[in-house]
């Protein structure tokens, strides 16, 4: 009886085993086909070498070299001639071809600042073939670059899959070259989606657990069908098993700007945004915190243009909900500019639909340091001294006018500061009424403020406007 209990035990063991391994997938067919796309990308870049030979020795106490009368006499014999002589930086990453006249992709990173770029190609049996690339186009916001080499016959290549329809779980195969090592095969499934990693404006990746190193930049994040889903891009270094890959329906849009343009347009608002949280949620009279809050308009701006105003919530672009400030981005960046939309907008209680025609995205305005705050104390609210601006002080604090309240100095531990608010901001508004006097801002904290449990202000900071939402309980 024991015996064949055993038996069986091992024999359920057993089947159980072979079970699992039929439900696994097999990726040498995917490998061996899809490798034949994937391409090593090398790149050398010309750096000027800076400095003498002293550079290369410690200075003593004084700034002065040890052996300076030495350095200065073999300077003065062999010149400068070994000054700022060239050295070759090499640097490897991945790519693969997506049409079978040449066109690769790969990481803008990969190939940034490069003198020369070479393409090898693993095609067939005969072993490797390399070709000089020439980049047609980059997109620094998603680091994608677009290549082209001059092949002598029609070239395997990857098709674009849809990743929008990708689900966490489902396994993945990445090709590259990491460490320089050709043509290297790693899997695993997709460990999430929509990930924020603060790349840029357009952060939107695809995490997977399949193994992403140095030198995979650039390839391909491949389905079971064989369709590319995702570039790989970055990894936590930290990390084992956290890497990050760009959603092919993203990095498809771009291509083909980059082959039609040679550069990419984006569709532009004007306007500063922010998430909305609970608070402000709250404050604004939401049922849920989503959508982006306007806090400042740019003048001439398309948004400005159609009556968009700080203080409104964009909830919906052509009937799409917005989920927070960075899927706003996404969305206006994915048009084209001179593409009328309409936007549904949150506003006083209600929703409010206003059409606009798309301007095109600029270079971003580089932030101005902000000015001390001057002046003498004020009056104590929520935890802040604050007192009306000066007409002197207006122009240092980059107001059109004398306007609003002054923050002097935050109490440690308060509300306010808890909410980041800080001495230098000027308080325009108290859940959207204009506050110029410190009685103003006390009306509107003892009234709305306190039947809603929350203030919303919006302050003036660095040149730019923001809300910050201070709860009242």
């Amino acid at each position: 009886m024991k015996y064949a209990l055993r038996l069986f035990t091992i024999m359920f063991v057993f089947l159980a085993s072979a079970s699992m391994a039929a439900q696994l997938p097999d990726f040498t067919e995917l490998a061996e086909k899809s490798g034949q796309a994937v391409v090593n990308i090398s790149t050398v870049k010309l750096v000027k070498n800076q400095g003498n030979m002293q550079q290369f020795f410690p200075r003593g106490p004084q700034g002065q070299h040890p052996f300076g009368d030495f350095f200065d006499q073999f300077e003065r014999f062999f010149g400068e001639q070994g000054q700022g002589t060239p050295r070759e930086q090499r640097s490897l990453g991945s790519g693969f071809v997506f049409s079978a006249d040449g066109y690769i992709v790969t990481n803008n990173h990969v190939i940034e600042g490069a003198d020369s770029i070479k393409v090898n190609l693993q095609v067939d049996k005969n072993g490797d073939r390399s070709y000089d690339a020439e980049v047609i186009g980059t997109d620094k916001e998603t680091d994608l670059a677009l290549l082209k080499i001059k092949a002598d016959k029609p070239l395997p290549y990857l098709a674009f899959g849809d990743s929008d329809v990708l689900k966490v779980g489902q396994w993945v195969m990445a090709i590259g070259n990491p460490f320089g090592l050709d043509h290297t095969v790693t899997a695993g499934i997709v460990s999430a989606k929509g990930r924020t990693i603060g790349a840029g404006p357009y952060d939107n990746f695809i995490q997977t657990d399949a193994s992403i190193n140095p030198g995979n930049s650039g390839g391909p994040l491949i389905d079971l069908d064989g369709k590319v889903i995702g570039i790989n891009t970055a990894i936590v270094a930290s990390g084992q098993g956290i890497g990050f890959a760009i959603p092919s329906d993203l990095a498809r849009q771009v291509i083909e700007q980059l082959k039609e343009y040679k550069s990419v347009k984006r569709g532009w608002l004007g306007v500063s945004i922010q998430n909305v949280d609970e608070n402000s949620a709250k404050a604004l009279g939401l049922d849920q915190a989503s959508g982006a809050l306007v806090s400042s308009v740019t003048v001439g701006d398309p948004a400005e243009k159609a009556g968009i105003k700080a203080g409104d919530v964009i909830v919906a672009v052509d009937g799409v909900s917005v989920a927070d400030a960075g899927d706003l981005t996404r969305k206006i960046g994915d048009l084209l500019p001179g593409v009328k939309i309409t936007l549904s907008v949150w506003r006083e209680g209600k929703t409010v639909t206003i059409p606009l025609v798309l301007g095109e995205r600029s270079a971003e305005k580089v932030a101005q340091g902000r000015p001390g705050a001057p002046g003498s104390q004020g009056e104590d609210v929520l935890g802040l001294s604050v007192r009306p601006v000066a007409e002197a002080e207006a122009k240092a604090l980059e107001l059109d006018r004398a306007q609003g309240l002054l923050v002097v100095e935050v109490s440690e531990g308060s509300p306010a500061a808890q909410n980041d608010l800080s001495a230098g901001d000027v308080i325009l508004e108290a859940n959207g009424k204009a506050v110029n006097t410190v009685k103003a801002l006390k009306d509107v904290i003892e009234g709305d403020g306190k039947e809603k449990g929350v203030v919303m202000l919006l302050v003036k900071r660095q040149g730019r406007n923001v809300f910050r939402t201070v709860p009242l309980s």
